[in-house]
């Protein structure tokens, strides 16, 4: 099948060190980055405001059925809670997961999926299988679906009979059977292959899978088509993947690699993508070339 190459991608902002984990809410668009430990808040225009700093690195963001902000605190291990005035500890889970806390899902019900890892930068070639960490809205957390491969990115299907997770060393989305139960627990049923990029890798191995794989899977993101978005970061564009799984679409932007996307604005049209130097090229710590770019599209955010 031939792939569509879509609008091309304008800059909307940039000087930032790790742009990651886009969510519009509230006609605007909010993102973390990563090693200034800040949330951002972007206006259409790209002028943007600092929400909150979050020690430890800040990742997912979420907002509960209250409106408050949630937020990964990655070396923390923990989901951070800004209620517009103070950032208070919400959930702890160092003793469910040996690696950084990652991307996360908040449902509805205002219970969090979170991803990890599954190593450190402590000990980069430690990478090992990992699971979903469950938060409740009190804060209680479990762990469900193990065995995943650096579980990244997070979405609903439109439908939301269904989560699908970017296991990006894997080179793979993994889709769950979704439902919840009458406290509004999320419960996750078996998992399968929703789409395989290229032949499955037979190791755990960063080095090997960031130079050997053509897609390292990261932030998604679902239109009301059923297609899912990719953000790939050892590739330089957007995917789009149909639901029955081809790629369909690309939107290029240029040298930079996409790691993380939301669908926003006014009419859910705008694809916006966190843009950073292709993964292994450069070291975000002690750089700002992270940036932001959109890009209009024809199915709007499910």
């Amino acid at each position: 099948m031939n792939v569509y190459l879509g609008e091309e991608a304008a800059l909307i902002a940039s000087g930032f060190s790790f742009l990651e984990s886009p969510r519009w809410h509230a006609d605007a668009l909010y993102a973390s980055d990563f090693y200034s430990e800040k949330v951002l808040r972007f206006n259409i225009d790209g002028s943007h405001e600092t929400v909150c700093s979050v020690p430890g690195r800040p990742s997912g963001l979420g907002f509960s059925p209250d409106g408050s902000l949630l937020v990964i605190s990655m070396l923390n291990r923990a989901i951070m809670r800004w209620d517009g005035r103070r950032l208070l500890t919400h959930a702890s889970f160092c003793h469910l997961i040996s690696g950084y806390a990652n991307d996360m899902l908040v449902t509805p019900e205002g219970w969090a999926l979170v991803g990890s890892f599954g190593n450190s930068d402590a000990n980069p070639d430690s990478l090992q299988t990992t699971g979903l960490v469950r938060v409740s809205p009190e804060g209680l957390a479990d762990v469900v679906t193990p065995g995943l491969v650096f579980p990244n990115g997070i979405v609903f299907t439109p439908s939301h009979d269904k989560i699908i997770v970017a296991e990006t060393f894997a080179a793979r989305l993994s889709a769950f059977d979704y439902s919840v139960d009458a406290d509004g627990r999320p419960l996750l049923g078996a998992g399968h292959t929703w789409k395989q990029f290229g032949e499955a890798p037979g190791y755990l191995d960063i080095a090997r899978a960031t130079k050997e794989l053509e897609v390292l899977p990261d932030g998604l993101a679902v239109d009301t088509d059923g297609s899912v978005w990719v953000a790939s970061a050892n590739s330089h564009a957007a995917l789009r993947v149909s639901s029955e799984g081809e790629i369909v679409e690309s939107i290029d932007v240029g040298d930079l690699s996409v790691y993380s996307l939301a669908l926003g604005g006014r009419d859910g049209r705008t694809l916006y993508m966190c843009c950073s130097p292709t993964l292994g090229t450069g070291d975000p710590r002690n750089t700002n070339e992270s940036v932001l770019m959109a890009a209009r599209v024809n199915a709007p955010a499910a």
